[in-house]
């Protein structure tokens, strides 16, 4: 799992419909599944709320730019 994690450029994204009652609670279900995950840096790309819940896009972000990035080598994350 390390070394899949140590290859991605930029960014992991979820897309999932939640069961939900509104676009807020779309929106936060989401951003803890990807903290669940371990992902700290998130955004919500796409949301749209319709009927029983909400279609959401979520991104963790693994890199920014100018990051030291993980698949150069001798570079890491966290250094």
């Amino acid at each position: 799992m390390e070394e899949c994690y140590k290859k991605i450029v930029d960014a992991v994204d979820i897309e999932t419909f939640f069961a939900c009652k509104d676009e807020e609670e779309g929106r936060t279900l989401a951003l803890k599944l990807l903290e669940s995950f371990g992902l700290k840096d998130t955004d919500i790309v796409f949301i749209q709320y319709e009927g029983p819940g909400a279609r959401v896009r979520a991104r963790g972000y693994i890199h920014r730019a100018g990051d030291r990035y993980g698949w150069l080598e001798g570079g890491k994350k966290d250094e």
